[in-house]
């Protein structure tokens, strides 16, 4: 009986250890979910305001005065409400429209910062005349906020209200495509030979070990790598996109090596047998049978190193791309940034119209990347073998 009362002791325990992971296992799931919803949330409520500008209509005046001292374009009252990018464009306007000389436009133009964070209800430094001035041209219908067009079509700029992601998305596709060009033919390849025809030795297994060790080391150790070889070595230009997109195809090939080597491997050994059995070679097992039934996971893992490539920051500080761009680069020489190093530098900004455009920043960087790795699930669920 005594026996009987152990075994369901020991029973009731196991039950309970069950019952107690079962909890801590949820708890886990609710409070990470918890993290992110908070994160999601708080990114949301602080960067939708960026998609609208406050503007303000003005009547502006175009002649010698008002190009030799733009800040009296505008009346004396507006002048400091105004931006002072759009007053700085007045030359370059009547130089490319001299009809505009002697002429008053009416227009709505870009307000300055403050007002646009107090026309937003946010914390600004406008001065007790100044809130009143905004708010009796609120009242006559000549101050509204607009969609922010310009924060996607404008450069960096020192101006928060004039400042925009384009810059940084160019150099952005310029890194990810030399990135693409260089890693992915190089790591499908390498893992092509490691899996199918490298003999199994000592030269590979160490080989083997240290790809695995790679993807595993932190990404500023890349930075490092990039910065020795190819700027102070090769004479790549700094803060390029082509030493950026170099220094990341160093850091993306273990994966794609790994990832290809794992699609290799989950081909049936019965496809290379049925292959060599009708005469074919090996390389023609290889690019008839082995590559096209692994594409799919091969194009899935290639996909998530670039989305990986194009979160980092660390490896491109290294090498120079936390750069001031208010143009976008034309040319892969050309000194470039991308998006997470933009959203790095307006973060650490005093300024609070850049809180904003922060979050708005890392929004449009965030969906890039689920739209990125949506796809490799796509990918993989539309086109992946079971054997």
């Amino acid at each position: 009986m005594d026996k009987e009362k152990r075994r369901q002791q020991r029973i009731n325990r196991r039950y309970r250890g069950e019952t107690i992971f079962r909890a801590c296992s949820m708890m886990a799931i609710v409070v990470a979910a918890a993290f992110l919803i908070f994160f999601l949330v708080d990114i949301i409520r602080t960067g939708y305001t960026a998609f609208q500008q406050t503007e303000i209509n003005v009547d502006v005046v175009y002649n010698q005065d008002t190009v030799d001292f733009p800040q009296t374009a505008v009346p004396d009252e507006l002048s400091d409400l105004v931006s002072r990018g759009f007053l700085r464009l007045i030359p370059n306007q009547v130089e490319a429209d001299p009809e505009l000389m002697g002429t008053t436009q009416n227009m709505w133009i870009l307000a300055e910062a403050e007002v646009d964070q107090y026309i937003k209800g946010k914390p600004n430094k406008l001065d007790e005349e100044e809130i009143a001035v905004v708010e009796k041209l609120r009242a006559e219908g000549k101050i509204k906020k607009f969609f922010n067009k310009g924060f996607f079509t404008n450069g960096d700029s020192k101006l928060p209200e004039m400042a925009g992601l384009k810059s940084a998305v160019i150099g952005t596709l310029y890194v990810l495509m030399l990135t693409m060009m260089f890693s992915i033919p190089v790591g499908v390849m390498t893992a092509i030979y490691l899996e199918e025809f490298a003999s199994d030795n000592w030269l590979t297994r160490i080989i083997e070990v240290n790809i695995n060790n790679l993807a595993a080391i932190p990404s500023i150790i890349f930075g490092l790598l990039g910065l020795a070889i190819f700027i102070n070595i090769f004479g790549v230009p700094r803060s390029s996109a082509l030493a950026g997109g170099l220094t990341l195809s160093l850091m993306t090939l273990p994966v794609i090596i790994i990832s290809t080597r794992a699609s290799l491997r989950s081909v049936p050994d019965t496809i290379r047998q049925g292959a060599q059995g009708v005469g074919a070679s090996p390389w023609q097992v290889v690019w008839h049978h082995i590559l096209p039934l692994s594409l799919p996971g091969i194009m899935t893992g290639s996909i998530i190193g670039l989305a990986h490539a194009m979160g980092e920051t660390a490896p491109l500080l290294i090498v120079g791309m936390l750069a001031y761009i208010p143009s976008a680069p034309t040319s892969i020489t050309e000194a470039a940034t991308v998006l997470p190093a933009q959203i790095y530098t307006w973060s650490s900004d005093s300024l609070r119209a850049y809180t904003e455009r922060t979050a708005l920043g890392i929004i449009v960087l965030l969906s890039i990347l689920l739209m990125l790795n949506a796809v490799a699930v796509v990918l993989r669920n539309k086109y992946e073998r079971k054997w």
